[in-house]
């Protein structure tokens, strides 16, 4: 299991950004993460994957742990090898490979199974098959996305870190996203969704956690937050006894009709 337990993370030595967050990932599970912009979404995945050094932050307090290991001072490449893989938000490819290079460079932990992870690859998304030499700047956002999903699959990770991986894709692209994403976790691999999209995050989430400015105030089974009222109306547009006809956006709810119970 990944955990993290009362996790706090400032930035400058003056930003908290996280403050006694706690979180489980077992394995073989889904995980939605869900959370407007700036509640210590990403802070937290960085915090799991040892990536905070390289943004100025750091753990103050806590820990973080894959099954009862402390991580907290492992270096990023380390954390993959030990199966942990993230995928950061806007894909971050590198545009003047091939797509086949790219995906090459996320063997770089397992060379050994190149071959067969790279058939594993091809078998999720076989759009990148078909297109494996063209080069992946010219490829679309939700193509670079599948890429960036595919590279960090190239080391056949026991867990894998998404985040934001539906942001700015067209309607039929996040369909094939989540399916990728069930696909993925059918074949055994733990996943943290990172997610504004509520509904498809708890569409195929096991449990689910919200977070707002740095504190975790909701933790369920997803299918007990989607019937949740509060997060019905403050992440997914919908208000108390509506069943989904009128869906508006989280971000143009600006005027809530009630106070959430959890910030009562």
């Amino acid at each position: 299991m990944l955990s993290a337990r009362n996790l706090e993370v400032v930035y400058d030595d003056v930003v908290l950004a996280l403050r006694g967050v706690s979180l489980d990932v077992p394995d073989g599970r889904i995980v939605a993460l869900l959370g407007a912009n700036g509640a210590g979404k990403t802070s937290l995945l960085r915090a799991l994957t040892g990536l905070l050094d390289v943004h100025e932050g750091e753990i103050t307090k806590g820990s973080v742990s894959l099954d009862g290991e402390d991580l907290r001072r492992t270096a990023p490449e380390a954390v993959v090898r030990k199966g942990v893989r993230q995928v950061l938000e806007g894909r971050r490819v590198f545009v003047e490979l091939s797509i086949e290079d790219n995906l090459k460079v996320g063997a770089h932990t397992a060379r050994a199974t190149m071959a067969e992870n790279l058939d594993r690859v091809y078998s999720l998304f076989p759009v990148l098959h078909d297109r494996r030499a063209l080069t992946a700047g010219y490829l679309s956002g939700g193509e670079q996305q599948m890429l960036a999903m595919g590279r960090a699959m190239m080391s056949n990770p026991r867990f894998l870190l998404l985040d934001e991986p539906s942001l700015g894709l067209a309607p039929l692209m996040v369909e094939a996203i989540r399916d990728v994403i069930v696909e993925i976790n059918g074949n055994g691999t733990g996943v943290l969704l990172v997610e504004q999209n509520a509904s498809m995050a708890l569409s195929i989430a096991h449990h689910g956690y919200v977070m707002e400015t740095g504190r975790v105030v909701l933790d369920k089974p997803a299918a007990e937050l989607l019937a949740d009222d509060d997060v019905r109306e403050f992440y997914l547009g919908l208000h108390p006894g509506e069943d989904g006809s009128g869906r508006k956006s989280f971000r143009d709810t600006k005027h809530y009709r009630r106070k959430k119970r959890w910030s009562a």
